[in-house]
């Protein structure tokens, strides 16, 4: 299976297949929900030449057709926990968005949370001699990049450069064409755990799909609900899912660091299960309809009724206030604020010229959440929701949505791609680089 599926060029190709037919599904697996969208491509090729950096890049070329999202089964903390009960899940979301679209899907781009993400900043160099630059020796600086030795169980799920340098100009988006002597390249490496890459690999083999590409959830929750400007100067968006907390930090339009944070919503939800002796899924529903994370005098006033099935009487019919609710809640929100803030400053995020905050995810929808995230973040704190795309139901419009629609903005113009070139073999450097060629050459 490794064989057949973990070398990202393979998916590419099947991502143009299904490019070529027009009809392409994104699938967001998460603790909570899947969620699918059919998107059908039918707009303006884009220019290589002018299309490709911004938020918007590619956004033109595709609506959406089908949207279907269904309750998450088999999954915890972002991975897949049950292959069977996982797979329903799966097959429940895509057949309602495929019947919505009347149209049948073959191939699929899937993203996910979890997984243990570990961030890397590798670079390269590549002597020119005073020539142009050209692919070739974009091609050959990359694969000169020496990249860690992150162990045989990681794959590498994304690979991108974020910033070129010509002999002492730093800071070029593009450096082709122009002429110096020495190019070095800096690349951003993300790696995940290749046990969950596996598992979705197979699962989404049992529902009859090809894969035709894979994404970070934190990566395209950044990629959705940060406009350009946050992107350029400098922000970090903090995905709040169900089962984990993904953290991911953007500058100059691309990805620099990527992290999660193993604790979510889900982990509230249990909180207030225990703290008040209540189904798991009446916590949820308290959760959602009187949740908050900052208590007021008018909350102690406010009661709440709690109903139950136990049989106690007495026990099934109680009321709690708001304020207890809170009480609950609030703790459980603040060490996953920390635990996250602990990722921003490892990442040396207080360094970027700006130091926006945008909360995104089901979890950023708690009542006065962004006030307590400013307490603990810092003041540049807002809630995110995902950029509008054509297409798109207004019922998949809210922050919890945030993965699955820049899943489409991913699907449609893969950051991953704008610099993959073939490199002649006669261009190879004479020196060993041997995992680091075949990685540029097999897997990206």
């Amino acid at each position: 299976m490794r064989d057949l599926y973990s070398a990202q060029r393979a998916m590419r190709n099947m991502r143009q297949v299904a490019m070529q037919r027009g009809v392409v599904a994104v699938l967001d697996i998460g603790t909570w929900k899947v969620a699918c969208l059919v998107l059908k491509f039918d707009g303006p090729e884009p220019d290589s030449e002018n299309d490709g950096v911004g938020t918007m890049a590619g956004q033109s070329r595709f609506r959406v057709i089908g949207a279907s999202h269904t309750r998450s089964r088999g999954i915890r903390f972002g991975e897949i926990d049950g292959m069977v009960e996982a797979e329903r899940a799966i097959r429940t979301a895509l057949q309602g968005a495929q019947k919505m679209a009347q149209v049948r899907v073959d191939h699929v781009i899937a993203s996910f949370s979890g997984a243990e993400p570990r961030s890397y900043g590798v670079s390269g160099q590549v002597e020119i001699a005073g020539e142009a630059v050209s692919e070739q020796d974009i091609a050959q600086v990359l694969a000169r990049s020496n990249l860690p030795e992150f162990g045989d169980t990681r794959e590498v799920l994304h690979a991108q450069p974020v910033n070129f340098a010509l002999d002492h100009r730093s800071g070029l988006n593009d450096p082709r064409g122009q002429i110096g002597n020495r190019l070095v390249a800096d690349m951003h490496v993300l790696t995940v755990e290749q046990a969950a890459i596996q598992n979705l690999l197979y699962a989404v083999k049992r529902c009859d799909l090809e894969l035709a590409g894979l994404a970070s959830s934190s990566y395209v929750s950044g990629v959705s609900a940060l406009v350009e400007d946050e992107r350029e100067l400098g922000a970090a968006c903090i995905d709040l899912g169900a089962g984990s907390t993904g953290v991911s930090i953007f500058l100059k339009k691309h990805m620099i660091y990527a992290d999660s944070v193993r604790l979510g919503g889900e982990h509230i939800t249990s909180d207030i299960s225990k703290g008040l002796s209540i189904s798991h899924s009446f916590a949820e529903r308290l959760k959602t309809l009187y949740g908050g994370v900052l208590a007021t005098g008018m909350d102690d006033r406010e009661q709440i009724e709690i109903t139950g099935e136990t049989g106690d009487w007495e026990h099934d019919r109680r009321t709690v206030s708001r304020s207890e609710l809170i009480g609950i809640i609030r703790p459980r929100v603040e060490e996953i604020l920390e635990d996250v803030r602990d990722r921003l400053v490892a990442a040396g995020f207080e360094q970027l010229p700006s130091q926006q905050i945008v909360l995104t995810g089901g979890g950023s929808q708690l009542q006065g959440l962004d006030g307590l995230a400013a307490k603990i973040l810092g003041p540049q704190v807002r809630v995110g929701r995902p950029l509008r795309v054509r297409g798109l139901p207004q019922s998949t419009c809210g922050p919890e949505f945030a993965s699955v629609v820049g899943l489409c903005l991913h699907a449609a113009h893969p950051q991953d791609e704008w610099w993959d070139f073939e490199m002649t073999h006669d261009r190879y450097p004479a020196r060993s680089i041997k995992r680091a060629v075949r990685w540029v050459r097999d897997n990206w």
